[in-house]
């Protein structure tokens, strides 16, 4: 169910924003590489043009003032988070609040670097190649070169930090640019997306905080206009080369992009990502302990056919299960399955892991056993069974169908030694199944080397079985056709 409402105008609080960002930072591990690489260009690409916007408003902007003059610049900037945000671009500046995944365990440390490191290459890429637009249109040549000495004033500034400032306005830097991508979670509407990070931005780049995505085209414009720039450019701005020697690709480097990148990490990654984790997840985490179910029920049929020997569990799993969290208030986890028209459905902790199964039947002794009042705040785990039967994704469908509808003991009595008994019945075994009274989950959670995959359910092992009456009427057709 969504959290959205019709109007596309709710608000979430700030603990439905938290559980927002958890998708956001997921979504970004779950994406293939060409994906990731693909969508990191097209943000290092907007980034570039977004500075682009703000070396223009600034140039000649002497007259307005310092601050008003930055501040345009810094509203103009703001167009690049935006259409990274609406447009669905991957930044590195933003991909590091995938650090949230990583607390809950969703992905390892591994897959978390890895991820970073593809953005930044794919940004990096993308700002090159504005680069090599702006410097071939020759837009450092605007204003009779005053585009170009304003580009090459701003890229020089920012070589001169320490590695101790340089890191610390890399901090602030992402602080800001996180916390912009942190308030759009609070809305569904592009709008208002795009209006709440516009101040954030404006910010961090009239203050003069570095941008470690920003600074890939930046700097290198500058290197490439003191390099390369014509003689008639110099002339026009009343300037030597030399004075701009010092903008080297070394330079660049160790004074700003390693210390900036890292600050950017530790202020996104840390006091954005990992912080907001700490104050509104962490504690659920700890109030929700429980432990995964692992294990899954054995089951070997007494009757065996190759008709349905070669389909496993795993083929018809339905992968995209409704699943409950162990935190979830029980009324939102009965709106839920009112919703999805189920009776049941398996409960996760924030991993993903099985750790219960909560059905209306739960709910119901719950309510009778209360009085019928319900604790306030009453949780999911408060009411799931921790007595769940799960499956095996190998497990062969011929033996699931003979689990939901036969009874072992009552169709072979036996005594506690394992022996059968003398009084067992003598009916025919087709009458005594039909006879027999089974009561079995209708839904069966699936798991895969002990992690949850998803569930199957009575429908689609039926939707299974159907298969066979069609076999059935095309084994007899051929057999006709022979004789």
């Amino acid at each position: 169910m969504s959290n959205v409402d019709s109007s596309n105008n709710h608000l979430f609080s700030p603990m439905e924003m938290m559980a927002e960002a958890e998708k956001f930072a997921l979504n970004k591990a779950k994406k293939t590489s060409s994906m990731t690489l693909g969508l990191a260009v097209m943000a290092g690409a907007f980034i570039g043009l977004a500075f682009v916007f703000y070396i223009t408003v600034t140039t000649g902007g002497n007259a307005v003032g310092w601050g008003l003059s930055r501040l345009t610049g810094g509203i103009a900037f703001s167009l690049g988070l935006i259409l990274i945000v609406l447009c669905g671009g991957e930044l590195f500046t933003s991909s590091v609040l995938s650090s949230i995944s990583w607390a809950n365990g969703q992905i390892s440390m591994r897959k978390m670097l890895s991820l970073w490191a593809k953005v930044y290459i794919g940004n990096f890429i993308g700002a090159m190649f504005m680069l090599l637009m702006i410097t071939s249109a020759g837009l450092f040549m605007l204003n009779h070169g005053q585009w170009g000495l304003n580009a090459l004033n701003i890229a020089q500034h920012k070589i001169h930090h320490t590695p101790i400032q340089a890191f610390a306005l890399g901090v602030l830097c992402n602080l800001l640019v996180c916390l912009a991508i942190w308030m759009t979670f609070s809305a569904a509407n592009a709008l208002t997306k795009a209006l709440l990070m516009i101040l954030p931005v404006s910010m961090f780049v009239s203050s003069g905080f570095e941008h470690s995505v920003a600074n890939m085209f930046m700097v290198p414009l500058g290197i490439v206009i003191s390099n390369f720039a014509p003689e008639q450019f110099w002339q026009y701005v009343s300037a030597e080369p030399s004075q701009y020697s010092d903008l080297t690709v070394s330079t660049f480097l160790m004074a700003n992009l390693i210390p900036v990148t890292l600050g950017n990490i530790f202020g996104g990654a840390v006091l954005v990502g990992l912080t907001n984790w700490c104050i509104y997840r962490r504690p659920q985490l700890k109030a929700a302990k429980v432990s995964s179910i692992t294990q899954s029920l054995e089951i070997v049929s007494v009757k065996q056919t190759d008709r349905l020997s070669n389909t496993t569990i795993k083929q018809i799993t339905n992968t995209q299960p409704l699943s409950l969290s162990a935190d979830m208030l029980v009324p939102k986890a009965i709106d839920l399955m009112l919703e999805e028209n189920v009776s049941g459905a398996p409960v996760c902790d924030v991993n993903g892991r099985l750790v219960g199964f909560l059905s209306v039947h739960d709910v119901m002794v719950a309510l009778w056993s209360q009085n019928y009042l319900p604790s306030k705040g009453a949780k999911v785990v408060d009411l799931m069974s921790r007595d769940v039967v799960a499956v095996d994704a190998t497990d062969r469908l011929v033996d699931i169908v003979e689990y939901m509808c036969i009874d072992k003991e009552q169709l072979y009595p036996v005594s506690a030694m394992g022996i059968a008994t003398a009084n067992a019945p003598q009916q025919p075994i087709e009458e005594r199944v039909k006879a027999m009274k089974v009561s079995k989950p209708s839904l069966l959670p699936v798991l895969e080397d002990g992690r949850f995959i998803g569930t199957i359910s009575r429908e689609s092992v039926m939707i299974e079985l159907r298969k066979i009456y069609e076999e059935n009427s095309a084994n007899a057709v051929s057999r006709l056709e022979i004789a």
